[in-house]
């Protein structure tokens, strides 16, 4: 059977056999979250930062499904709340889930499971797919952001709430998702041509 068209999502190809063997590799990916979110830019005019971790978050749901995905930005979320200096710029504790970005924490973990089951039904093979997955990644993580974002004063001004929370990050949110969209149909052409060489070589 051929192994693109069998497996689920990326991750299922290149994961370990053995569920101990997969925990480094699973780390290595949640090391990969915190790394993106030490990229960060403050704004003058918002409490909202620049920041990497978007991209990381909705590439390592689309890699590694909704289960794998999901486990793994918890995982990272936990780190956090326990006090390691894993969110935005180093900040750690319960305080950055209840101030102003941590509604987009928690959109983390809801993008990532969406996105992570999108995966599972193979939108990460094809671009227009890709951008459609990682555009509502994004929508989700900007809808909780906002949400959470709002209960400081600002639930009666929407005009100000978007422009702190959301208009400025649009042009890096489209460099994300145009960035991961290409990434991942690449990894599975790249996938296929291994798997047909190697077909070639057994046969």
């Amino acid at each position: 059977m051929n192994m693109q068209a069998s497996a689920i999502n990326i991750y299922s190809v290149i994961k370990p056999r053995s569920i101990l063997a997969e925990l480094p590799v699973l780390l290595s990916f949640n090391l990969l979250l915190v790394a993106t979110s030490y990229i960060s830019i403050d704004l003058p005019f918002s409490p909202v930062p620049i920041t990497g971790q978007t991209f990381g978050v909705l590439l390592i749901g689309m890699l590694l499904g909704k289960v794998r995905g999901t486990a793994v930005v918890m995982a990272y979320l936990l780190e956090g709340i326990a006090g390691l200096p894993v969110f935005a710029g180093g900040q750690a504790g319960i305080v950055a889930l209840v101030g102003p970005t941590g509604g987009y924490l928690i959109g983390f973990l809801v993008a990532a499971y969406c996105v992570g089951a999108l995966a599972d039904k193979q939108f990460d093979r094809s671009y227009l797919k890709s951008v459609l997955a990682m555009t509502l990644g994004t929508g989700i993580i900007f809808f909780f952001g906002l949400l959470g974002l709002s209960r400081f004063g600002l639930a009666s001004n929407l005009t100000v709430l978007l422009d702190l929370g959301f208009i400025p990050f649009i042009p890096g949110a489209i460099l994300k998702i145009g960035l991961a969209s290409v990434i991942l149909p690449s990894i599975w052409k790249k996938i296929g041509k291994t798997t047909y060489s190697d077909n070639e070589f057994n046969s």
